[in-house]
């Protein structure tokens, strides 16, 4: 891996917001290319439901049709799962627009439908480097020159130099690093860790997505493609850890910070409880964060940032 390469933008991330950007200036004209860390397909830390009113824009990049064919069912109803209590209330349906057409919201898991967006950047003429890692970014002339390895290669491996005039930081929020576009990581008590699992065979209702909430954290669920239920949550450190210090000191040894997290909200939340009663996990747990909510600077130090690095909200 030692040849350098030049386009008119290079696009580090492939998830939703890289390959969207990727798409768009493909599509216009741009010789684009992505850089992504990981082999795809790939599981995120996400919701993974689309509601009604982005499914125009699922159209405008070419997947809608794909995502309809692949994606749980409709979502009729919303709930809240909190203690002992549950309840719930019909979920709006797109009432205009191109959406109408379908109603309602579905989810879809990441590992799907992030590989039909890079797929559809690829058939539009994308030059995708994978599993690659951008380690630096330099100003090279009237040019910015990236430069990658392979993710497999040994921290000192030679890798190659791709050049663009336009840099697109899409590698979301949560993981260090050293390009510029990065943010420092600061541990604050408060923070909130999200995790994220896959469960098979659960007795939620397919139409009904709830909010859980718990002591010291909040989440949701919603069965997503293939009889997947989608759980995904977040919950403060300093809480976290205290869950993992007294199961430790049960045990007498470690205990991983996910099983903490899922025997918490199995113990504090019925509704969660009943629905993953007899289910199967599908996959090992994941965890990322801490979540980094406000609005970042769109464009700094001759580079433009989107998705999660250019802000990010709670989400509820």
């Amino acid at each position: 891996m030692k040849r350098a390469s030049t386009h008119d933008a290079i696009i580090i991330g492939a998830g939703p917001a890289g390959t969207s950007a990727a798409l768009a200036l493909a599509r216009r004209g741009w010789a684009v290319a992505i850089v992504e860390k990981s082999a795809f397909p790939r599981r995120k830390v996400c919701g993974e439901y689309i509601s009604a009113s982005n499914l125009a824009l699922l159209d405008r990049l070419g997947i809608g049709d794909a995502w309809r064919g692949e994606a749980g069912p409709e979502i009729r109803r919303v709930g809240l799962f909190s203690g002992n209590a549950s309840i719930e209330a019909p979920m709006p349906g797109a009432r205009s627009g191109p959406a109408a057409r379908n109603g309602f919201g579905r989810a879809l898991g990441r590992d799907i439908l992030d590989t039909l967006l890079l797929d559809a950047a690829r058939s539009a003429g994308v030059e995708v480097f994978q599993p690659c890692r951008a380690v630096a970014i330099e100003r090279d002339g009237d040019r910015q020159a990236v430069r990658i390895q392979a993710t497999s290669g040994s921290p000192g491996e030679e890798g190659m130099t791709l050049r663009a005039s336009v840099i697109v930081a899409a590698h979301g929020s949560w993981e260090p690093g050293p390009l510029p576009s990065q943010l420092g990581k600061q541990s604050r008590s408060s923070d909130l860790l999200g995790f994220k699992a896959h469960f098979t065979g659960s007795a939620l209702p397919p139409d009904l997505m709830p909010l859980l909430t718990f002591p010291g954290g909040y989440g949701g669920m919603v069965l997503a493609d293939r009889g997947r239920l989608s759980i995904s949550c977040c919950i403060r450190r300093d809480v976290l850890a205290r869950l993992r210090g007294s199961l430790a000191r049960e045990r007498g040894g470690h205990v991983p910070a996910a099983e903490a997290v899922e025997r918490h909200i199995m113990a504090t939340c019925r509704g969660a409880r009943d629905a993953l009663a007899d289910a199967r996990l599908d996959g090992p747990w994941l965890s990322a964060g801490p979540i980094r909510p406000g609005i970042r600077a769109g464009y700094e130090a001759d580079i433009f940032r989107v998705g999660n690095v250019a802000g990010e909200s709670h989400p509820i």
